[in-house]
């Protein structure tokens, strides 16, 4: 069975971070599981922590008020769940659930926040990997977008 360190090590969003950050990470990060159907958070509530993907699927779902709930994009292992905790105010826009089985790995943004406060590189190295899981995001939001204006048109 693999720690949680190796776990660590080996996902792709922090796999090729140096040994030192990878440590600091380490501190407060901790493996979960989820069941099929929990939701893993709610739209905004308040966000403090950020997801490893080991295995299983998890949604990202939105309620819009005149159509109720749509995926925004369903996620995998490897991929990375929330980063809302980095910026204010430091709420979920989504909503995740687990569709079957998942583990991931449980990281404190609000821990590791204050580590990038005090360590910049630490800091410039996880924010370009987080700017590309945001901008994956609003990709998958804007394609969603264009498929439901795109259905309601031929309907």
């Amino acid at each position: 069975m693999k720690t949680t360190t190796s776990l660590i090590v080996d996902h792709p969003f922090l796999g090729s971070f140096s040994r030192e950050h990878l440590d600091l990470i380490l501190e407060h990060a901790v493996e979960v599981q989820f069941e099929p159907g929990e939701v893993i958070f709610k739209e905004n509530d308040p966000a403090n922590r950020f997801y490893l993907i080991e295995y299983g699927k998890v949604t990202l779902e939105t309620h819009l008020p005149h159509d109720g709930d749509i995926v925004v994009q369903t996620l995998a292992g490897g991929d990375v769940v929330g980063w809302s905790w980095l910026f204010p105010p430091f709420a979920w826009h989504f909503r995740a659930r687990a569709l079957e089985p998942t583990s991931a790995i449980v990281i404190d943004g609000a821990h590791l926040l204050g580590l990038c406060e005090r360590n910049h590189d630490l800091g410039f190295e996880l924010m370009k990997r987080m700017a590309q899981v945001v901008i994956q995001r609003l990709q998958a939001t804007r394609r969603q977008w264009i498929y439901r204006e795109g259905a309601s048109k031929a309907a």
